[in-house]
């Protein structure tokens, strides 16, 4: 999809930026502490659970389960108008992180522990993780 001016875009720091880099290649990807073995979305520098800045990226298995989700009916924002009805959903990582997505097969029923599996998606010139039902 082409890039369009007026569309939100994430703003990538030098900390976020690998996590938008693995994406683009292909792989979504989380940070895991080296001292504790807390993993976490989004990127931050210390680990939330020991506050250690001992940590490194890993590879997510793209596997996961649904924890909740809402309906959209109303577009807070012009640009997605056009989505109306849209999801934005918490999903949970077969690894532990929950991330803030997209289910792209709501049809299917959404229920809560439901598993989903990853599908990496271009909007607007980003690549997103988004999710299937499984």
């Amino acid at each position: 999809m082409a890039t369009d001016a007026n569309f939100p875009q994430p703003e990538p720091t030098p900390l976020s930026q690998p996590y938008w880099d693995a994406l683009r290649a292909g792989r979504l990807t989380f940070q895991r502490c080296s001292h504790c073995g807390h993993a976490w979305l989004p990127a931050r520098a210390e680990c939330p659970n020991c506050l250690r800045a001992e940590w490194a990226w890993a590879d997510a298995s793209g596997e996961g389960k649904l924890v909740s989700w809402v309906i959209y009916h109303h577009a807070y924002h012009e640009a997605f108008k056009a989505r109306l009805p849209y999801n934005v959903a918490l999903v949970e990582l077969a690894e532990g992180p929950r991330l803030i997505t997209n289910i792209v097969n709501p049809e299917a029923g959404l229920k809560t522990e439901r598993p989903v599996t990853l599908k990496i998606e271009e909007d607007h010139g980003v690549a997103l993780a988004r999710f299937a039902l499984s």
